[in-house]
């Protein structure tokens, strides 16, 4: 069967095809206010900086090309989330234009396929990814807290000492849950993935 992440590619591919007419066919030549600006999608979505969309599904090819390996679960988590991102921004172009009722029209079916696929592989990838991201920036505050009271530990007097060792202990306590939250996090991922494929 195939890959969630294969299915993608291959719509992906579609996409070149359609890129490729919609430049030839000059849609923003005659709207001064894009011809007006540096690219077309915000440089948060794209390195590219171009007024051709075959330019920005270009970086989404390579974007696949070059995936992470999936035993680098965060990368990869992080660089499917963000190519989902391009291709919903590639699209919304492309439908405003007679490209996509052309060449969409006779293949709704295939319409649904991507959405499934990007649905399937996408699942829950923001809330579990952004879950994550916050517990390691707790993660890493509680170490930056630990190390703080450790360097106070050098000039304090002994009733500051008994008292920093007990915000460390607790401190390593709420580090000992924060860890736990991402070990739990990353399961969840893990399992998406798992359903991705399947």
């Amino acid at each position: 069967m195939m890959k969630a992440v294969d299915k993608l590619t291959w719509h992906v591919e579609n996409l070149v095809s359609q890129a490729e007419e919609f430049d030839k066919a000059k849609w923003f030549d005659k709207n001064r206010y894009i011809q007006s600006q540096p690219s077309l999608f915000s440089n948060r979505l794209f390195v590219s900086k171009s007024l051709k969309l075959r330019d920005y599904v270009d970086e989404i090819v390579q974007s696949l090309a070059s995936l992470p390996p999936e035993t680098h679960r965060h990368a990869y988590q992080f660089a499917i989330t963000k190519i989902g991102e391009q291709i919903e921004a590639v699209i919304k172009v492309l439908k405003s234009t007679p490209v996509w009722a052309k060449e969409n029209k006779p293949s709704t079916q295939k319409q649904q396929q991507y959405r499934k696929a990007v649905t399937r592989i996408m699942q829950s990838s923001h809330e579990l990814y952004q879950e994550l991201s916050q517990n390691h920036e707790f993660e890493r505050r509680l170490m930056d807290m630990i190390e703080e009271r450790k360097r106070l530990l050098d000039d304090a007097s002994k009733t500051d000492v008994e008292k920093l060792n007990k915000e460390i202990f607790a401190l390593h306590m709420r580090l000992g849950r924060c860890r736990k939250a991402i070990a739990a996090t990353e399961e969840k991922i893990l399992f998406a993935e798992k359903q991705s494929r399947s």
